[in-house]
């Protein structure tokens, strides 16, 4: 390391030892959806040593994002949210290795990723399709597959839940793609953990930008999410990849 990231990531050298550091300094991780639970992993994946990051996402920051999103702030709203992110990780560390693809991940552009050259995909898609196409598609690559379930209309934080894809209960997100999945017979290629919550509360406010936010932001159905809950799925996700990279570094050795 450099004598900035030595200094940077003194902390988590301290905890995780050199060739764990040096490990996560090699890992390549892939972060598709770059939304409240995405930006956020990343962000927990970079400040902690892994450098070598390629966020995606087609959308641009709205002035709705700005409650639980890491790059959404009233100065980027209107931006593209993979080069805003980009621009927010290069100021926690400039030598960071950050690739931003504006583009989303579905049927007509997933052969232009290759899954294969990570060693970690993150999956925090929201639509149910594209997130279908990435479960199957990056469980049959060589990289570890994270997914996120559902982060919004839940409040209660210890309710944040870790478990393999089919195990995970209590999720209307989830129960949708094991219904396809099963409907389709296609099955991941191998086990997936998964962030989810069981919580599911009702709506209770008025959502007061339906009229006014342009067509690209707006979704069938819109629900009500927090930044602590997103935030710790997000930071969840990125500790799942750090113990991994830690484990397979130090527990052969124990």
């Amino acid at each position: 390391m450099e004598n900035l990231e030595l200094s940077i990531y003194n902390r988590s050298q301290l905890l995780l030892g050199e060739e764990a550091m040096q490990a996560m300094a090699r890992a390549r991780v892939l972060v598709v959806g770059i939304g409240g639970v995405g930006s956020w992993c990343a962000e927990g994946l970079l400040r902690s040593g892994v450098t070598d990051i390629t966020i995606v996402d087609s959308d641009k920051v709205c002035i709705t994002n700005v409650n639980r999103q890491v790059m959404a702030t009233a100065a980027t709203v209107g931006q593209v949210k993979v080069e805003a992110l980009k621009s927010h990780l290069l100021e926690i560390n400039p030598n960071a290795r950050i690739t931003a693809i504006e583009k989303a991940y579905c049927t007509e552009t997933a052969e232009e990723f290759d899954l294969d050259s990570y060693d970690y995909v993150v999956d925090a898609i929201d639509s149910l399709k594209d997130k279908y196409r990435l479960i199957l598609d990056a469980s049959a690559s060589r990289a570890k597959l994270f997914c996120s379930m559902g982060a919004a209309l839940k409040l209660d934080p210890t309710k944040v839940r870790v478990a393999e894809f089919w195990s995970v209960r209590g999720c209307p997100l989830g129960a949708a793609l094991r219904k396809k999945m099963k409907k389709n017979k296609t099955l991941p290629a191998k086990k997936v953990l998964c962030v989810y919550d069981e919580e599911v509360l009702p709506n209770r406010g008025e959502n007061r930008d339906v009229e006014t936010a342009p067509s690209s932001f707006k979704k069938a159905q819109t629900n009500g999410s927090l930044v602590h809950i997103t935030a710790i799925f997000g930071m969840t996700i990125s500790g799942l990849i750090i113990k991994d990279i830690y484990d397979s570094c130090y527990e052969k050795k124990h």
